[in-house]
């Protein structure tokens, strides 16, 4: 029997903050993945009142399966024109979905309004020590200058995930690059960007102010380019990409009902041989390290470990699993039903949400639980976020996973681990995964990285996806008896 599972929806496009330092009042870049042209990104930088406010807003529209798919996000940023934050906001939009970001930074604090799915909230940050916005970045790589060899290290806040990543540059010498207006000899600098557990790395040339005028960095395996160019040129016709085809990994060979009952051991590795592959370890999925290739075990059923265990944000809403809701505490109790334990409650949400999300379809994007109560449709991302916010208005923390299912078929494909997303639930003592878009959680599932159900937080796992390849499957059920 061939089994297929909906498509997660492709990461939200929201570019790292880069050191604008003194563009043009409105610059213009076209947008191209894999050399086909996908959009558009315009930077904005005016001083007025000695304040500097910055907006940067990108524009794409990419196709998975057939269906396209248009994605945007604009950041702007207000500081003093020595560098400090005084204000942000982040707008990020997918498929109809639209994500609002407000905060006023003032005395190391930060007074958030945030609307995700048309649900508003309220709430108070503190503001990272040293973390800086776009004209901080700015004045940070001028004071460091373009010397060919010069390093130094600045602390980026990112609006649309509300945390700050540590940012390490590095002056190359000066080359020549072909740009849309002509060759330029411009300086390059490297960027390592600390993600937890997904740096990235990107890569910026400058001019001698420091104005970018190329940016590039990874996405699935392929590289992300920005040229600078005039509006015409960067609002010109897309010419599409479709990238779903990088999302599957082949699997090495067929796996068998049975074996996905039990435990499954995979060999993971990165072709480009890169060390920090950082996998999940969790009370169903243990990894070991063998140089560059990570032994990834998967039972089915979950074994307490010295796994982590939940922290209280995992017990308590968020702007994307609004479990204090009334349309959710109202579905919850209607799925739990006269349930009385953790794990009868949770299996009982994850057959409801099965039936209750009544369209699978890819055209959502990305909805947040509260969305999808009030609209039941989308793939398996709207599924795992309705069973965590369902567990939370039970009182049982929860948490999200991004990761890879086994099917035997899937969009034309045989034997292939898919994009895919579920839900995990403190029961027991211990994590336990629920997969409400499948008929449950078994061996073939690989998770990538857990997440609080906010997008940012959640894609930033499947940064891998283009750059590992899965070598080896055996069963190990045979092999523990």
């Amino acid at each position: 029997m061939r089994r297929t599972l909906p498509l997660l929806a492709l990461p939200f496009m929201i570019l790292p903050i880069v050191a604008l330092a003194a563009p043009p009042e409105d610059q213009w870049f076209t947008v191209l993945l894999d050399g086909r042209k996908i959009g558009s990104f315009e930077a904005k930088r005016e001083v007025r009142d000695r304040t500097v406010h910055t907006t940067q807003t990108l524009e794409i529209e990419l196709e998975r399966a057939g269906v396209k798919v248009a994605l945007g996000s604009s950041e702007s940023a207000t500081e003093t024109i020595d560098g400090k934050p005084v204000a942000f906001s982040s707008t990020s939009r997918l498929s109809g979905s639209e994500t609002r970001i407000e905060g006023r930074v003032r005395d190391g604090t930060v007074e958030l309004d945030t609307t995700t799915g048309g649900a508003p909230q309220h709430r108070r940050m503190d503001w990272p020590a040293h973390a800086l916005l776009p004209e901080g970045l700015r004045l940070a790589g001028l004071r460091a200058g373009l010397v060919a060899g010069t390093r130094y290290h600045a602390l980026a806040f990112q609006p649309s995930s509300l945390d700050a990543a540590e940012i390490t540059s590095t002056v190359a010498p000066p080359e020549r690059v072909d740009l849309p207006g002509g060759a330029r000899t411009l300086h390059p600098v490297d960027q390592v960007l600390a993600f937890p557990g997904a740096p990235m790395k990107t890569r910026a040339w400058v001019d001698a102010d420091q104005t970018v005028h190329k940016l590039t960095l990874p996405m699935m395996g392929v590289e992300l380019i920005l040229l600078a160019c005039d509006r015409a040129c960067a609002t010109a016709p897309n010419q599409g990409s479709d990238v779903f085809s990088r999302t599957l990994m082949p699997s090495p060979r067929p796996l068998r009902i049975e074996e996905l009952a039990g435990t499954m051991r995979y060999t993971l590795a990165s072709p480009r041989n890169e060390s920090a592959l950082a996998l999940p370890d969790t009370d169903e999925q243990s990894v070991v390290a063998r140089g560059t290739e990570r032994i990834v075990t998967v039972r089915r059923d979950a074994q307490a470990r010295k796994g982590e265990k939940p922290a209280a944000e995992d017990y308590k809403p968020n702007d994307w699993l609004q479990s204090e809701a009334p349309e959710i505490v109202q579905l919850a109790r209607q799925a739990a039903g006269d349930a009385t334990t953790p794990l009868e409650r949770m299996r009982r949400v994850e057959t409801f949400v099965r039936g209750f999300i009544r369209s699978k379809t890819l055209d959502v994007g990305y909805a947040s639980a509260l969305e999808v109560a009030r609209k039941p449709e989308g793939d398996c991302t709207e599924h795992a976020l309705l069973v965590a916010a369902l567990g939370r208005a039970l009182g049982i923390a929860t948490r999200v996973v991004d990761g890879l299912a086994y099917a035997p078929g899937f969009a034309g494909k045989d034997q292939v681990f898919v994009p895919h997303a579920w839900a995990q639930a403190w029961v027991d003592g211990r994590w336990r995964s629920f997969d409400a878009a499948l008929p449950g959680f078994d061996a073939g599932h690989i998770a990538l990285g857990i997440g609080d159900g906010d997008p940012w937080r959640f894609y930033a796992g499947l940064d891998l996806l283009g750059r590992v390849e899965l070598r080896e499957a055996q069963s190990a059920t045979a092999q523990q008896r």
